[in-house]
């Protein structure tokens, strides 16, 4: 499936929702990326880190970003985030968020994956990134 067909089975307007929602749980910050390429030989986590270089997420105030990054023409997905979500959170964050999005993904239930992820992340961010009245969306949602 490539990317266009991808986002056809997307309810975007949900995802975004639950972007928003699970921002207002922390200072934190959550995105989605889609890939319109093939890994061609790299992984989707490699992938996923370029990507998250390229689209300066490492600039957040406290280091708190979550990408989560899908690469439909392979089936493939990776969840990353900055040096201080892995620091705060640890490996749990990434197991609950990733056994989310695989058994949805499994199903082909891709908006209730990506949902259900975003808001696992946000619980997770809030946990160690609480919103602080002063916080503002650093990134943009959609």
């Amino acid at each position: 499936m490539n990317a266009a067909e991808f986002l056809d089975l997307i309810d975007e307007a949900a995802v975004l929702a639950a972007v928003r929602e699970a921002e207002q749980l922390t200072s934190g910050e959550v995105r989605v990326f889609v890939s319109r390429r093939r890994l061609r030989g790299r992984t989707a986590y490699e992938r996923a880190c370029a990507e998250f270089q390229w689209l300066d997420t490492d600039t957040t105030d406290d280091r708190a970003m979550v990408l989560f990054y899908v690469a439909p023409r392979d089936r493939a997905f990776a969840l990353i985030g900055d040096r201080a979500v892995h620091l705060n959170c640890g490996q749990r964050f990434w197991d609950e968020a990733a056994k989310i999005l695989e058994a949805e993904f499994a199903e082909g239930r891709f908006t209730g994956g990506l949902v259900a992820g975003i808001r696992r992340a946000g619980d997770l961010l809030a946990e160690h990134f609480p919103r602080r009245g002063e916080d503002r969306d650093e990134l943009p949602d959609a």
